[in-house]
């Protein structure tokens, strides 16, 4: 009775292969709770300390799972070929060789020797798919990746295009049959989970492998998504109101209901243009949801705020675009350019005698997007500037809704010459919108 209770060795490596996947999806649930590694998670560019903080913080609890496997007999904690690759994947090659260098080091030690190149390898291996890999593609891949599986193959065969979930699922299975086939061949050198039957060899323990890559993905990108919405949510909020309280002041008011009532008598079309423009503009500010909208979008309500700057300048004051095309459908967020042409109007054109122009340009370059808004005015010295930008409403807050939502080293750039002008300059990656269906 006793020995029929036992379970057989192919139950106990699926109860282990359950247990492992159980233990990858908590240790990334764990490490998406700190509020540094998920900032990390933010952005696709990291500095050299957040990608070491990155490796810190997946490498020392995997590195404790090799000495947990070697040490207590736990295999389901050894998670060296998953993690390196993940971590390469996410974080980039030197990342990923980071941590599959601390995870082979206890390998190495226990006389598996060949622990150490091959886990630095799969660390390399993630990396080098990241860097020609479209970064998107990596956090659209999900553990339910198999629905899909089938149609990628056949989209991949018939238009002959790379499929990159098919790649990235590929990567690690690769990965773990040559891990079975060398412990295979020297037992005692590389750690691999022992298959009793071509089932369990060839489908069961790869398929585990790519869950254990997949879940991570999962679970940090829904943390993404939730911080940025949060995040975005508060800045939209607080850019509105700002947007309310500094560009529609009780001046601006005062001066544009001013010249409706001039030109009631004598161009009362002209007046009620205005008054249209005018309510439009406090309506879009007013009722605007969207988090992200297109360059498109985003120039429209630009050219409602120009047109009542257009009624009090009159013809001193002239606007060029220069917009490529191709960037009109690029995504930007919302209420991004009206206070840097704000700022134009005011800081630069208001002080200056003659026509005052400002110029709107924008370009496309190996995936970003550039924005400038220059104009011809009287510039400002340099501490002036940097006074501007930190302390007022308007550029502060564009500043910091870029680098929340792209990362660091996304900023608003200001390069002005006193008696020429200023030039406000952002560049954002590119993420162009979707054809929109019709109703």
């Amino acid at each position: 009775m006793q020995n029929e209770a036992r379970l057989s060795d192919e139950q106990v490596l699926l109860v282990t292969l359950m247990v492992k996947l159980a233990v990858t999806a908590v240790l990334a649930t764990m490490l998406a709770r700190f509020r540094l590694f998920r900032r990390i998670l933010l952005t696709e560019r990291r500095d050299w300390p957040e990608r070491l903080v990155f490796a810190a913080g997946f490498g020392i609890p995997l590195t404790a799972g090799v000495a947990a496997r070697i040490l207590l007999g736990y295999e389901a904690a050894d998670l060296t070929l998953s993690g390196s690759f993940l971590t390469g994947l996410i974080a980039g090659p030197y990342s990923g060789a980071l941590v599959g260098a601390a995870v082979g080091v206890p390998a190495l030690l226990n006389g598996e020797w060949g622990a150490l190149p091959f886990a630095v390898g799969c660390g390399f291996a993630g990396g080098g798919l990241r860097e020609i890999c479209p970064k998107e593609e990596i956090w659209k891949f999900t553990p339910f990746f198999f629905t899909r599986l089938l149609q990628s193959i056949w989209r991949q065969v018939r238009r002959v295009t790379l499929d990159w979930q098919i790649v990235i699922v590929t990567a690690p299975i690769l990965l773990e049959l040559l891990r079975l086939n060398i412990a295979h061949k020297y037992p005692a050198r590389l750690f691999a989970l022992e298959p009793t039957n071509i089932w369990l060899d060839n489908i069961i323990i790869p398929l585990a492998t790519v869950l254990a890559v997949a879940i991570p993905i999962k679970i940090w990108n829904t943390a993404r998504i939730e911080h940025r919405l949060a995040e975005q949510e508060h800045l939209l909020m607080v850019a509105r109101v700002d947007a309310l309280a500094n560009q529609i002041n009780p001046h601006f008011l005062f001066n544009t209901l001013t010249s409706i009532s001039s030109l009631i008598r004598s161009q009362p079309e002209t007046a009620r243009l205005l008054i249209v423009k005018l309510s439009a503009l406090l309506r879009r500010l007013l009722r605007s949801q969207e988090h992200f909208v297109t360059l498109r979008e985003e120039l429209e309500a630009v050219d409602e705020y120009l047109d009542i700057e257009r009624m009090r300048f009159g013809p001193s004051l002239v606007i060029t675009k220069q917009i490529d095309e191709s960037s009109l459908d690029v995504v930007v967020p919302s209420m991004i350019l009206q206070p840097l042409v704000e700022n134009s109007i005011k800081h630069g054109l208001g002080r200056k005698l003659g026509e005052g122009r400002i110029t709107i340009r924008s370009s496309r370059s190996a995936g970003s997007m550039v924005i400038e808004v220059l104009d011809n005015g009287v510039g400002l010295p340099q501490t002036q500037m940097e006074a501007d930008s930190e302390h007022g409403i308007g550029l502060r807050n564009v500043n910091e809704r870029l680098r929340v939502i792209y990362g660091a080293p996304y900023q608003l750039k200001l390069h002005s010459l006193p008696g020429q002008g200023t030039t406000a300059r952002i560049e954002i990656p590119e993420m162009v919108a979707p054809d929109r269906a019709s109703a």
